[in-house]
C-alpha cells in the first residue's frame, strides 16, 4: 500500500534544500510525495545573492483547498521544516490538525527550525507558535541542543540532562525526539559530535515504555545547507520500516548523512583543488550520486542504547 507524505518546505531552483532534499530520498525509499513550497528561491541564502518569493498564509491555504476540493487530502505523514512567518506557520497547525481528524495515525515530522549555537535565527515570535502550537500536534521532532532547550527551559550539560529534556519534549506531545547535535563530549574525542534519541511507546496493556540511544557522528569541517531537510526525510522513512526500534531508525538516518555527506566533501574538495576551501556551489549536496546509499545504507554509525 502507497505511503503518501505532504511536504511543505523551501524549494531551491538550484541545490538540494528544503523539499529537494526531502522529496528526492523519499521517493527513492518509495514514498509519494506531495510538495507545497514555503519559499522558491533561485537558491539557498548561503551564496552571495538569491531572489525569489515567499508564499504567504493565504496562499498556503487556498493550496491546501484546492487539494481538498479534489478530495486527494489523504496523507500517512506531514513534514515541515524552516519558516520565519507565524501565521504561516500557524496554517500548518490548522492543516495538520485537519488532517488528522482525518487520519487519526497521521505522522507529523518537524523540524522545529529555530536556532543553533545560542542564538536564534528566526524572527523570535516564532518561539512560542513552535512550543504552544506546533510541538504539542508533532509526533515525531528533529530539535538541535539549543533548539531543545529553548523549547524546555533546560539547559544541557550532560547526558541525564539531555534525558530529561527529551523526556519534557515528549510529554509536550512528541513521542520520537531525536536531538541531532549536541555540546556534549564524546566517548571517541573531540572529532564525533554526540546525538541522543529517545521514542515513547504504549503498551497494549496501556503502560509507557521508552528507547532511548546515543550516536556518536564524525565531525566535518565544512557547512553543509539542506542536512536537516534530509535528516528529518530519513528519519520519517526509517521509522516507518522500523516504528518500533529507534535504534535501527537511527543508524539508518546516521549512516545515509555519513554517506551523502562524505561523497559531498570528496567531491567538494575535488573541485576546489588542494588547500582551497570549497564554495557553497562545490558544496551542494551529491543526493543524485548517492540514490544506492539512500536505498540501502551500509550502516556506518552504531546507535547504543541508553536505557
Amino acid at each position: 500500500m502507497e505511503c503518501r507524505v505532504l511536504s511543505i518546505q523551501s524549494h531551491v531552483v538550484r541545490g538540494y534544500v528544503g523539499n529537494k532534499s526531502a522529496s528526492f530520498p523519499l521517493q527513492v525509499l518509495g514514498f509519494e510525495v506531495d510538495s507545497i513550497n514555503s519559499v522558491q528561491f533561485s537558491n539557498h541564502t548561503g551564496y552571495s545573492h538569491w531572489k525569489g518569493q515567499v508564499l504567504t498564509a493565504d496562499e498556503l491555504h487556498v493550496l491546501y483547498e484546492g487539494i481538498k476540493l479534489n478530495n486527494v487530502h489523504h496523507y500517512d505523514y506531514v513534514l515541515t521544516g524552516y519558516t520565519r512567518d507565524t501565521s504561516f506557520l500557524e496554517m500548518v497547525v490548522d492543516i495538520v490538525q485537519e488532517l488528522k481528524r482525518a487520519n487519526p495515525n497521521l505522522v507529523y515530522v518537524c523540524d522545529p527550525v529555530l536556532g543553533d549555537h545560542g542564538s536564534m535565527y528566526v524572527p523570535q515570535n516564532l518561539y512560542p507558535v513552535y512550543k504552544n502550537k506546533v510541538v504539542p500536534v508533532a509526533d515525531i521532532i528533529t530539535p538541535n541542543q539549543f533548539e531543545a532547550e529553548l523549547l524546555t527551559g533546560k539547559n544541557i550539560s550532560t547526558e541525564k540532562d539531555a534525558v530529561e529534556v527529551m523526556d519534557l519534549l515528549h510529554a509536550m506531545g512528541p513521542d520520537t525526539v531525536v536531538i541531532t547535535s549536541s555540546d556534549l563530549p564524546s566517548r571517541l574525542g573531540d572529532r564525533f559530535l554526540v546525538s541522543l534519541g529517545s521514542q515513547r511507546k504504549v503498551r497494549p496493556d496501556g503502560s509507557k515504555t521508552t528507547q532511548r540511544v546515543r550516536i556518536e557522528v564524525p565531525k566535518v569541517d565544512a557547512v553543509f545547507v539542506g542536512t536537516g531537510d534530509l535528516f528529518a526525510a530519513m528519519l520519517l522513512a526509517w521509522t516507518h520500516h522500523y516504528p518500533n526500534d529507534l535504534k535501527m531508525a537511527c543508524e539508518k538516518t546516521f549512516s545515509v548523512m555519513h554517506h551523502v555527506i562524505q561523497r559531498t566533501i570528496s567531491y567538494a574538495h575535488e573541485l576546489a583543488g588542494p588547500g582551497r576551501k570549497p564554495s557553497p556551489p562545490q558544496l551542494e549536496l551529491r543526493m543524485v550520486q548517492s540514490k544506492a546509499d539512500i536505498e540501502d545504507p551500509a550502516i556506518v554509525t552504531e546507535a547504543k542504547v541508553i536505557s
